[in-house]
């Protein structure tokens, strides 16, 4: 019995331990970035020896890799599968957009840290591609279903983190109203012009 007691709380232990680590990383990918974020810099921050954090993470990468894991569970990001029931085109990339504009603003000083190191950061960009990819490619075969080429453009860039960042810090509106001025931009380009697919 004792034998067992022991053993679970080592997993506890080991756990925490774990916690603290993957906390720090986040807390300095946050601040000065994952590209400039070290070992050593997470180790210390976490409070633990190099040896123990190694112990749990040989790497960046499979640090990297917990991080981004540990960020979507805490902030999932928007499930376009929740929009698909919506039959208004309008409509849905309204919902659409508020919806995506609200988990950047929740995640905007990581986000910003993070793709910008990946624009130099080969294994930032890895991740980032791992991890947002299958993400922004969903919305955008949800909230793009019907639009022309043109329309669809546009989408692209509504669905950007910069280009929401742009209208937020640039010209000073919230979520609802950022999502409300692109899906108007993107409603409102050329219709007539087919999709780049069906050219």
């Amino acid at each position: 019995m004792a034998r067992g007691y022991t053993l679970k709380r080592r997993a506890e232990q080991q756990a925490e331990t774990r916690r603290k680590i993957v906390d720090a990383a986040v807390d300095l990918h946050g601040t000065v970035g994952p590209a400039n974020t070290s070992l050593s810099m997470v180790a210390e921050r976490a409070g633990v020896q190099r040896n123990t954090l190694y112990a749990h993470f040989p790497d960046l990468r499979s640090l990297q890799m917990a991080c981004s894991a540990q960020s979507f569970e805490r902030s999932p990001p928007p499930d376009a599968a929740d929009w698909r029931g919506l039959a208004d085109r309008a409509g849905r990339l309204r919902h659409g957009l508020r919806a995506i504009y609200r988990w950047y603003e929740a995640n905007a000083e990581l986000f910003g840290c993070v793709l910008r190191d990946a624009e130099h950061h080969a294994l930032t960009r890895e991740i980032a591609e791992l991890r947002l990819g299958p993400v922004v490619a969903g919305w955008r075969e949800t909230l793009g279903e019907g639009l022309s080429g043109s329309q669809q453009a546009l989408l692209v860039l509504a669905l950007d983190f910069h280009g929401w960042r742009a209208l937020s810090r640039g010209a000073g509106i919230g979520p609802e109203a950022a999502a409300d001025v692109m899906a108007r931009a993107v409603e409102g380009a050329d219709p007539g012009r087919p999709p780049a697919s069906a050219a």
